[in-house]
């Protein structure tokens, strides 16, 4: 049997290729295949019939007979895809030879959406060669599909790794397009049977191998702790000064890593009590201190909160964190000098990066990345020596790659648990934007199955979970996600993020004291841009919105709102967020969406104005001019307005409310429990335009009292409960605790020898 250092990086046990099944109720009470299926048919949204597909797998697994093949053959055959996604799934837990063969053929389905998810389904099953060849094509062709169908492979090389090696190894004869070439080396990286590194070695060493094919050779061999030749190899490549070379120096780094015992679970011996080490990670983002990339491509709320709560946590004794080590992406040459950094074993908050790909990809097109980031994210841990708490927040390709990590290492997970894609698929469902018969082709691009499924695995195998404050936070997550917070209460603690309040507070002070030219620089730029709007519109407010240009963000909405009634004769419209020039395809398309509204070219007649990203202490002085003014060119009394879809807590929203602006929020999650219907804020459906106009002519009026009393309630409760030193207050002794109760479980495990 493989041990745990065997099978680093290739292949692991059926929970994690499947998630398993967390079904929610007791199986004790069955209900049968039939009245499963007809719940998941008649569920009241797509968001409840994702939930009850649990209940079909459960039923399926347990009467794996004749009618339930012939049910879900029905199921699987009719216009309903959550239906046919349930029974794909189904199909995987049933220990039946016609099933697995069934589910086999399914690779070869006219639609995509079957494919994908049977190439994800059969992972969770036993080998089947003939699926190999299909699953390799698949892989071949990329996307999230190809990471389905290289997870499904990579648990089956435990047991077949020689055949599929052998079979990799044909492909690759065949097959001369770089992209491709390029993802089968890499899953041959993954099998770790010792016939795979003959052609490991032989692309990584050949010059006539495309750059990206012998990169993905060079990494994986670098799991090759007991070759020679892997070694010999990477000694000569890292001598150059080129990415291969990079690639090469991070790869020996993994080799002398994996010859040695890491972590509390690797030596068996409880760590000491004492200060703790923490890791926290974003990769979507490009982390650093000065929070310069804030609102480009994916470096919204959550890259500076990472930055502002590292920060916190090491600079208050209480909290019982000396070190906070923070994981994005970065450059392979920027890895190799964290590396060296983190090493040190220094106090304080330090930064690691993980190499992902040559140009920023989107969150959403970046599971093809899953084992680059998982060895990325493996390597910086090991470096850090002792990890105590290893927290995760998205249900992404970092929190997917990290977990596996965490379990390989024995470092103890803590997740916060949001209904996320959960609120996304009931907003798009309740707005008509999104049916039953076409969830198959919309879960292809935002991957909502298997979204969901990775915030239940999450969850379900945390060490502990931590929750946003919400409305029904206990209803919304039994509902939502599946989860009873109820049932084990001690394991699940509920912590507000919060603000770093010094930054507000000294940006209201310098725009409340200045006056024209007298105002800073970063002032200065916003009056540049204000100057070109047309003498007639210098006079009115501005509404203002600060975050990612997303479609989740809701930013095209708000034009739309703004621009298409008597809005647009009330105030100017400010967005604050994107590179604009250079977007990425998120960005890109709500561009696009806002230039079919308001043309490019009459943006600054209408009142609209783009801003593009900027730092976050410059956006903390804009929205402070938005409250107070800038003469002759804006009026005081101006908005901000949170479009999001779904806003779990709303980081920037919280910066406005500091900053003492009337705000309109979506009526939902974080937002709800915080912002004051009607005094500090509008509570609206942001996804229905009508609705969304409707309130921020609302906020308008209100603001146009130019309440003091309004806005200093509004900082006092940004002061009093929302506050990153607060938020690391909360968080401390949950770190503290899931720190000891792993060092009992390492005794334990001890005793039993």
């Amino acid at each position: 049997m493989p041990t745990e250092r065997d099978v680093t990086d290739g292949g692991y046990d059926r929970h994690a290729a499947g998630f398993g099944r967390t079904f929610a109720r007791a199986k004790e009470t069955t209900m049968g295949i039939q009245t499963a299926m007809d719940a998941v048919y008649a569920a009241p949204g797509i968001v409840d019939a994702i939930r009850l597909a649990d209940d079909v797998a459960f039923e399926a697994g347990r009467d794996p007979g004749v009618r339930t093949l012939r049910l879900l053959a029905k199921a699987l055959a009719s216009d309903d895809d959550v239906a046919a996604i349930t029974a794909v799934h189904a199909l995987a837990e049933m220990y039946d030879e016609q099933a697995a063969r069934a589910l086999s053929g399914l690779l070869s389905d006219e639609r995509g959406f079957v494919r994908e998810h049977a190439a994800w389904a059969l992972g969770a099953g036993l080998p089947r060669f003939d699926a190999i060849g299909r699953l390799l094509g698949i892989v071949a062709a990329g996307g999230f599909s190809g990471m389905l169908a290289q997870r499904t492979l990579e648990n089956w090389s435990i047991t077949v790794g020689e055949s599929l090696a052998v079979a990799i190894e044909s492909a690759l004869l065949g097959i001369q397009d770089a992209p491709s070439r390029t993802r089968l080396v890499e899953t041959l990286g993954l099998v770790r049977a010792p016939i795979a590194a003959r052609t490991l070695l032989s692309c990584a060493s050949d010059p006539h191998e495309a750059r990206t094919v012998r990169i993905a050779a060079v990494a994986a061999l670098g799991q090759r702790a007991h070759s020679p030749e892997a070694a010999s190899l990477l000694d000569g490549l890292a001598d150059g000064e080129d990415e291969l070379a990079d690639a090469a120096r991070l790869a020996l780094v993994d080799l002398a890593a994996a010859r040695t015992a890491v972590g509390p679970a690797r030596n068996g011996s409880a760590p000491t009590p004492g200060p703790l080490t923490v890791a926290q990670l974003f990769l979507h983002a490009d982390i650093e201190p000065s929070l310069t990339s804030a609102g480009v491509g994916d470096n919204g709320g959550i890259a500076t909160l990472l930055v502002r709560l590292g920060d916190a946590l090491v600079a208050d004794p209480s909290t019982g964190v000396q070190r906070v080590v923070t994981l994005s992406r970065g450059p392979r040459e920027r890895a190799v000098i964290d590396l060296g950094v983190i090493g040190m074993d220094r106090d304080g908050h330090v930064y690691g990066r993980v190499p992902l790909a040559e140009q920023p990809v989107p969150s959403a097109a970046a599971w093809s990345l899953r084992v680059t980031a998982r060895r990325g994210i493996r390597r910086i841990l090991r470096a850090a020596g002792r990890i105590d708490v290893l927290h995760l927040r998205m249900a992404d390709v970092g929190s997917l790659a990290a977990a596996d990590v965490a379990r390989e290492l024995g470092i103890p997970v803590v997740f916060t648990v949001a209904p996320d894609p959960h609120a996304v698929i009931q907003s798009m469902d309740l707005s008509g934007t999104l049916h039953r018969s076409d969830f198959g082709e919309v879960d292809m691009r935002e991957h909502f199955w298997f979204r969901a499924r990775l915030v239940q695995s999450l969850a379900s195998n945390a060490a502990h979970t931590v929750l946003f404050p919400r409305p029904k936070l206990e209803e919304d997550m039994r509902q939502l996600v599946g989860i009873d917070i109820a049932s084990h209460p001690e394991r699940h603690t509920i912590v507000a993020e919060g603000v770093d309040l010094e930054v507000v507070e000294r940006a209201v002070a310098e725009v409340r004291s200045c006056s024209g030219q007298d105002c800073p620089p970063e002032i200065q730029s916003l009056r540049a841009m204000l100057e070109e709007l047309p003498a007639e519109r210098r006079g009115l407010p501005l509404l203002v919105s600060v975050g990612r240009l997303h479609r989740v963000k809701g930013m095209a909405t708000l034009v739309e709102a703004w621009a298409s009634g008597p809005l647009a004769d009330r105030a100017n419209l400010l967005i604050i967020g994107g590179d604009l020039e250079r977007p990425s395809l998120d960005e890109r398309e709500q561009l696009e969406r806002i230039a079919q509204i308001v043309p490019d070219e009459d943006r600054a007649a209408r009142g609209l104005v783009l801003a593009g990203h900027r730092s976050n202490d410059i956006a903390a002085r804009w929205l402070a001019a938005v409250r107070f003014g800038l003469p002759g060119l804006a009026a005081e009394g101006g908005v901000y307005v949170c479009a999001s879809v779904k806003e779990e807590f709303g980081i920037a929203l919280l910066e406005a409310m500091a900053t003492g602006l009337m705000v309109v929020a979506p009526d939902g999650g974080g937002p709800a429990t915080y912002v004051t219907r009607g005094d500090t804020g509008v509570l609206t459906q942001t996804w229905d335009v009508a609705q969304l106009t409707q309130a921020i002519a609302q906020a308008l009026d209100i603001a146009a009292e130019h309440d003091e009393s309004r806005a200093a309630r509004s900082h006092d409760m940004v002061r009093d409960r929302f506050t990153i030193q607060g938020m690391a207050s909360a968080l401390g002794p949950v770190y503290g605790g899931v720190a000891r109760e792993e060092a009992e479980l390492i005794r334990a495990a001890g005793v039993l020898g």
